[in-house]
Parts: structure tokens; sequence; C-alpha cells
């Protein structure tokens, strides 16, 4: 038996949100006494496989079909059904991704297993203990995860990414799943990229300064732009501003928006609602400027400026070009 983590990769290297799967994975096959294995899907596949050795990982198992050339959600959940069958895995354990939540609830329907999403802590035995995020994060549930495999999701940002102190080298396989018509039906055809203007994506940038409906309008947040031009960063919104069209869906910060990990996150004029602090949670730092001192985002935040953001970012700015000589 093993452990078994689905990667997702991007650049020939798996990305963030998977490496922080495999690092609560890892903990869990050591506490379980069993290896930590790996499945992937896509183009460059194998070549990211190769480097999961320093996440732990000792063997890869790699999906290839003449078909399955896209993200089919369906498909990848048929292939991880499928691995569940043939190779009887102790747990899988996705990252919290959409694609790989989608992927993971087909694949709980296929092998009639129960799926635990946003885990941030989970310990083997015959009842898996997990606890995980509801309610957006505001809430903490431990429960046990029943099955002969427990499949997991692990909540974005919410476990530190770290290699293994004994990195292995992975042995990488391919398989080709026995897929169906059906399985097929809903793959992605065509992919648009996020234009941020040559700046940084709200995902991953280091630096993200948000406006919400304290900006007042689509013109009010040229202080917001402003500022996160001085730091580097990127610019986010709430869902209200988006609503109110303001800015577009791209630039959300939420739960149903981007979910974000900045060193800093500057919500300006956000009142900070559940759904908005779910996806800001894995910000190291939050610095409110609001003019309610009442605020939940005040209460939730690490610093915060009791004032009215079109005052307040234009000061901060100007100092921070000052200090440039700028």
């Amino acid at each position: 038996m093993a452990v078994l983590v689905l990667v997702e990769h991007a650049g020939g290297a798996a990305d963030d949100v998977s490496q922080q799967a495999a690092t609560l994975a890892r903990g869990y096959a050591e506490a379980a006494g069993q290896p930590l294995e790996a499945v992937l899907f896509g183009p460059d596949a194998a070549g990211a496989a190769k480097g999961l050795g320093a996440l732990g990982v000792t063997a890869a198992h790699v999906a290839v079909h003449e078909r399955l050339t896209a993200f089919a959600p369906q498909a990848w959940g048929r292939a991880i059904a499928e691995l569940v069958e043939t190779h009887s895995p102790a747990a899988v354990i996705a990252p919290g991704s959409e694609r790989a939540t989608e992927a993971m609830a087909h694949a709980a329907a296929f092998a009639d297993l129960a799926l635990a999403a946003n885990c941030i802590v989970a310990t083997p035995g015959d009842a898996a203990e997990v606890t995980r995020l509801r309610w957006g994060g505001s809430l903490l549930e431990h429960a046990r995860v029943h099955g002969r495999t427990k499949l997991l999701t692990v909540a974005p940002h919410a476990v530190e990414a770290v290699p293994a102190s004994a990195p292995s080298q992975a042995v990488v396989s391919e398989f080709t799943p026995h897929l169906e018509d059906a399985d097929l039906v809903v793959q992605v055809v065509e992919r648009t990229q996020t234009d941020t203007g040559g700046g940084v994506s709200l995902a991953d940038a280091r630096v993200v300064v948000s406006g919400g409906r304290g900006t007042g309008s689509a013109e009010g947040f040229a202080p917001v732009e402003a500022l996160a031009a001085a730091l580097g960063g990127a610019v986010g919104c709430s869902r209200a501003v988006t609503i109110a069209g303001w800015r577009p869906h791209t630039d959300q910060v939420g739960q149903t928006g981007t979910k974000i990990a900045p060193e800093i996150y500057i919500p300006c004029g956000i009142s900070g609602a559940t759904q908005h602090m779910a996806g800001c949670k894995g910000a190291k730092r939050i610095l409110a400027i609001n003019t309610d001192a009442e605020a939940p985002i005040v209460a939730n935040a690490d610093y915060a400026v009791i004032g009215d953001l079109h005052e307040v970012l234009p000061a901060i700015t100007a100092e921070i070009q000052k200090a440039r000589g700028g």
C-alpha cells in the first residue's frame, strides 16, 4: 500500500498548491509507515514527475491516453478511481484547487468512497482523523473519514510546502486509463490568458492591494492602483465591486474568486465578509484600511488604519515615492 498524491504542474514542476498537498500527504504517509506516490496528467507530466523526489515521492504514475490531452474532470476522476482499484492506496490526497477538487469528486463517485475537502490536518488510521475548513474558513471541523481508501483535498495555502528531509528518486511509469466517451464530454478546449498589463498576476503577487465598496466607483480605484504600482504588487477587489461592474471577476479575491497568499495584503474599503476572508487567509500579514473600526476586516487584520482610503492611500504612496527619491 502507499499514499497517493495528485500533482498539478506548470512549467515542468509541481505548482504551489500541489507542493502543499504533497507536504501533508508525506506526513500522512510517514505516520502510516507507507511510501508516497503521485499521479499526474497532461503535457509534460513525465517531466514534472522527475522532480517530485524532492517532495519525498518514490513513484509517479503518469496518465497517458490519446484522447486525454487537456483537463477533463470526469476522465481524471475515472483514472484516479482506476488507480484506487488496481493499487489500493491507503489514501489519495489532492490540492484543493478547483480542478483537482472536481476530479476528486468524480473519483469518489466512481469508487463509491467518501471525500473530505479542505483538510489542513490528517492523521491515518482505520478511520482517518482530519481537521478541515468549513464555511469559508470561519469554522474548523474535526471529523473521521472511513473507507478502504481515504480521499482528501488540502485547503490551499493552509499547509506550508516543505521539501523532504531525505529526498528520493521518483520512479516514473505510465499507465493508460480505460476511458469512456462520456468521460471526455467536458474538457478544456481553449485557454485565455488574463491580461495583467505586464504586471504580476493576482495569484502570484507578493503584495496585493484590494479595493471594496468604499472606493465608491471604478474611478475610485486610482489610489488603489497607484499604491499597488508603488509596491510592485497586484490589484484585487471584493465581490461587491465585481457585481457593480467596477472591476472584472479576474480581480476578485474571495471564496468565489482568487485565493491569494501574498507577503502582505492591503484591503481598502472592504468590510471583510466570510467569503472574502476565505480568499485571503493565506496572506502572511494583513493591513486593513477602513473608515469603520468595527468592520470584520479590522478584527482579522494584523494592522489597521482607520480612515478614508482616498486620503490614506495617496499619503502612503507619496511617502513611498519620497523614500525612493521619486
